[in-house]
């Protein structure tokens, strides 16, 4: 579909980012009125749009770790680098022998994503906030052989792979979700590296050449029997037209034997990290997901919410239920009727990539009783808020199968006293030794957290 004519504000606007994306890190068009926390919760505050013709942009320049340099473990807690030197690494899974997997990625080519002036000067700001190397396309393995908390041994367990991100093994076979497909290879325990030529493709995923979210992650269900992948959208709020998002933003269910999948639950403009949670009897699907930009500051929070087959979460028409975004045409009140109020907002803009189950390791020093079981999630960091927001891994209490109380700060300091980004927290996962491991894209280290 052809794009109308964009007015000449627009156009004035997206000069006016990219003499910006030149010259600075700051586009000082709103800041934030709420109080601390009143965007986090069940119920958090949802105050009016604010909507102007250049956006607020505010980037934390990318500047990695100096030696002997680390982010801030919660009091009870010490971090270390695990392994350091790493290429951009965005994803962590460990296997059961206690090896480490790291998937070294960033975005594929994207021709058509973020075409214009306006697409020009956001390219600059990710560049700038960390996001520019090419991608190795390739998944380390790191092995801790002495057991003290840093990898002794390190290898390429799989390489050219396209975009890698999320990862799951299931028996003896290891599954790959490529930024375009989910691919499967033969796996022994103990195993260093696999053949590439062994691999098969499971079922493709949305991709094209715009791709604007090309991150899928994966989970296996509690059976082994589905495997579940995350697809984000292809725009903020379908701009590029509604039909360049068929079958995404979206969790798709894929049942392994066959490769045939379905949309499990649609609306959700960016899942990323996903996690069972115990709720009774049954084992929950969980996931955080990355809301919509440039309606201000304090909107929309990004948030946690469970994940029901069918259900819909209101992307791109409305958000939090039935609260419209008027900048989609043509609406649709019959989708909007239905979307389901997520569960739980963690905060405007914080950027929700990884998310793990806690598995009753670390909590005991981080929630003093506060909840039977947990999440931790790594929060990447607002380009579109005043303060920033993320830029940390916090713990979340869970009671009865639900979230309760406020995330409770593990790993801070991301962010200097000049404001520049040291490190982004991404992938979090549980080690077999009780540990926390964080992948940080921008210091290039994967992080271990463990009480002290």
């Amino acid at each position: 579909m052809p794009h109308p004519r964009r007015p000449h504000r627009e156009l004035l606007a997206s000069l006016g980012l990219l003499v910006l994306a030149f010259g600075a890190a700051t586009v000082r068009a709103d800041e934030s009125k709420l109080p601390a926390n009143a965007d986090v919760g069940p119920n958090p505050t949802l105050v009016k749009p604010v909507k102007s013709a250049i956006p607020t942009v505010n980037v934390a320049p990318a500047e990695p770790w100096g030696d002997q340099e680390a982010p801030t473990a919660a009091a009870g807690l010490q971090v270390a680098a695990f392994a350091s030197g790493l290429d951009h690494p965005r994803w962590v899974h460990v296997l059961p022998n206690g090896d480490v997997l790291v998937a070294e990625t960033n975005g594929p080519e994207r021709p058509d994503d973020a075409k214009g002036i306006k697409g020009a000067a956001m390219k600059l700001f990710q560049k700038r906030a960390g996001a520019g190397p090419k991608s190795a396309n390739r998944i380390s393995l790191l092995r801790d052989v002495d057991g003290d908390g840093t990898a002794d041994q390190r290898v390429v367990f799989l390489s050219g792979l396209n975009s890698p991100f999320g990862m799951a093994l299931v028996g003896d076979l290891f599954y790959v979700a490529n930024t375009d497909a989910v691919m499967v290879y033969p796996y022994k325990q103990g195993q260093t590296q696999l053949n590439a030529a062994e691999g098969r493709t499971l079922t493709d995923l949305p991709a094209g050449t715009i791709n604007h979210h090309w991150t899928k992650s994966l989970i296996a269900s509690p059976d082994g029997s589905k495997l579940y992948a995350t697809v984000g959208s292809n725009s903020n709020v379908a701009e590029n037209g509604i039909e360049a998002e068929e079958g995404r933003a979206a969790i798709w269910e894929i049942d392994r034997a066959t490769g045939n999948k379905r949309l499990y639950a649609t609306g959700l403009r960016n899942p990323n990290g996903m996690a069972w949670m115990r709720a009774g009897g049954a084992q929950v699907l969980w996931t955080v997901v990355n809301e919509r930009d440039e309606l201000g500051s304090d909107l929309v929070p990004d948030y946690l919410t469970s994940v029901r087959d069918g259900g819909f979460y209101g992307w791109p028409y409305s958000y939090y239920g039935a609260h419209l975004d008027d900048r989609v045409k043509p609406q649709r009140p019959d989708l909007v009727a239905k979307a389901l109020k997520p569960d739980y907002a963690l905060g405007s803009h914080v950027a929700p990539l990884g998310m793990t189950s806690a598995d009753g390791k670390l909590p005991g020093v981080l929630a003093a009783g506060k909840g039977d079981q947990g999440v931790f999630i790594g929060m990447h960091g607002s380009w579109n808020r005043r303060p920033l927001s993320g830029y940390k891994v916090v713990y979340l209490p869970f009671a009865d199968g639900k979230p309760v109380g406020l995330p409770i700060d593990v790993l801070t300091g991301f962010v200097d006293k000049d404001g520049k980004a040291r490190g982004r927290p991404v992938g979090v996962a549980m080690d077999t030794r009780g540990g926390l491991l964080v992948a940080d894209d921008v210091g290039n280290v994967v992080w271990r957290v463990s009480p002290r």
